[in-house]
């Protein structure tokens, strides 16, 4: 048994800075805790997330809306009037400028260098975030009603079908992908979701880039509410339309979250 007086659990943001950097060299979306969901705005700009962590999103996420909202905190931070503190995240935002994954996550940076964080920058960030985000939020909630329509009989299956793929079109890009890749495991794991739909779901997203289809459907596949059937039916789908390095990662992928969810080992990322 640990000695309680030896052991100290590690600090939960340092991990999830550390998992963060993880999910960057795996070239996949950030996930904010094992088994729980994808990083969304809030999360970074409700000070959810430690400085370091919000760092490592802006350098490691895959969607740049999440990758530019993490530069929000970090410019309030920057813009204290500290020169030390101001030093310090002029460093961390050349870091940011030279490595961030999304190209105009480093352009934001580079204009908050140039600009030494003034006060009217921050806020048109702020302003330029909401404007975007906005607009889908709405749609999704218009798409949920139209989940609810049609677990009610209320329309049918194929204007079911049409109204996400619109969804999906509509909010490419400016919805996070967590509330998106959220939603579709929603979708999935209801039993009140035909499996004809979910079927007609899967073969949506096997037409997806790269990226976000192996996201949705390594999220798929871990799912404990997905029915067997709706499993089975993904693996031969998956297996007629991906070469075979494609399943491979996706399997990879599956046993990576797999690990993911169960926390690798206890204390791991609270």
């Amino acid at each position: 048994m640990t000695n309680p007086q030896l052991y100290q659990a590690p600090r939960p943001h340092l991990d999830l800075a550390q998992h963060f950097m993880e999910c960057g060299k795996m070239n996949a979306n950030l996930t904010l805790a094992p088994g729980k969901r994808l990083v969304i705005t809030e999360d970074l700009l409700e000070r959810r997330v430690a400085p370091s962590a919000l760092a490592m999103a802006a350098v490691a996420a895959r969607d740049q809306v999440v990758a530019r909202a993490a530069l929000l905190p970090l410019s309030r931070l920057a813009a204290r009037p500290s020169p030390e503190i101001t030093e310090r995240y002029e460093r961390l935002f050349s870091l940011i400028e030279a490595q961030a994954f999304d190209p105009g996550t480093r352009d934001v940076a580079s204009h908050m260098l140039a600009r030494r964080f003034e006060d009217r920058e921050i806020e048109a960030l702020s302003h330029d975030l909401g404007q975007k985000a906005a607009p889908a939020r709405q749609r999704y909630r218009a798409f949920v009603d139209t989940i609810r329509l049609m677990m009610a009989g209320k329309i049918s299956q194929d204007a079911f079908i049409d109204e996400f793929v619109d969804f999906t079109r509509a909010v490419a890009g400016t919805l996070d992908f967590g509330i998106y890749a959220v939603c579709m495991q929603r979708l999935f794991g209801s039993v009140h979701i035909p499996l004809v739909i979910k079927a007609a779901l899967v073969l949506e997203v096997l037409r997806y880039p790269p990226l976000i289809r192996r996201e949705l459907l390594t999220d798929l596949f871990i799912l404990p509410a997905a029915p067997a059937e709706l499993l089975d039916f993904a693996r031969k789908e998956c297996a007629q339309a991906l070469t075979p390095d494609q399943l491979k990662e996706i399997l990879l992928f599956s046993t990576l979250k797999q690990s993911w969810a169960s926390g690798r080992s206890s204390g791991r990322i609270h």
